[in-house]
């Protein structure tokens, strides 16, 4: 039914988590991002901002021709709402889940990818910038795990606000004191135990 265009970095890997829990049968074709792959014009037709994910959905509802669609969050957003699952229905529960979804695609994602980046891969350390990151980072985890005080999920039921930042705090920066997030790591143990992010997260190019 699915044509997924994947690298196994943290927004490729929400969208296979989202498939393997929907159990819906999908393709999957690499886009070596390490060897630059995601600029073939190949690819920029279906992503034009040269990013993976991109998902082709090959049996859209309505029928017609195959509908693609690039942004992971977008890409969640769509399996969500043509499935019926893990976007809630009404509209404070369908609220409550597109906040932390664009939580994640506007701040934990983009600090946690410079963060990374500046820590691990910048051709010299920047101080400024590595501390400047790293704690950008840490902000974000505490205003995860104030908002997991006394629940399991981020929006109430097991949604794709779920998956999307779980892939994203599977490795958290080596500076991180997670001791101080206890709510995000009994959140991280309850949704890494579920079996389809175990095999969402095993897939492979």
């Amino acid at each position: 039914m699915y044509d997924l265009y994947f690298w196994p970095a943290p927004n490729g890997l929400k969208i296979s988590v989202a498939l393997e829990e929907l159990g819906v049968p999908y393709t999957v074709h690499p886009v070596n991002i390490g060897a630059r792959e995601q600029f073939a014009p190949a690819f920029l037709a279906l992503s034009p901002n040269n990013r993976i994910p991109a998902l082709v959905d090959n049996d859209p509802t309505g029928g017609g021709e195959p509908i693609a669609v690039f942004e992971s969050g977008a890409i969640l957003q769509y399996l969500g709402e043509k499935h019926g699952r893990f976007l809630p229905a009404d509209v404070r529960g369908r609220t409550e889940v597109a906040q932390w979804l664009f939580w994640q695609m506007s701040a934990l994602g983009p600090m946690t990818g410079q963060a990374h980046h500046f820590a691990k891969a910048a051709p010299e350390p920047i101080p400024y910038a590595i501390n400047r990151y790293a704690d950008e980072v840490a902000r974000l985890w505490g205003v995860l795990d104030r908002r997991l005080a006394g629940r399991d999920y981020i929006a109430g039921d097991y949604s794709i606000a779920d998956m999307a930042c779980f892939t994203w705090m599977r490795q958290p920066l080596p500076t991180l004191d997670l001791a101080a997030y206890p709510n995000v790591a009994r959140w991280r143990e309850r949704v890494g135990a579920r079996p389809g992010v175990q095999r969402g997260v095993a897939v492979k190019p």
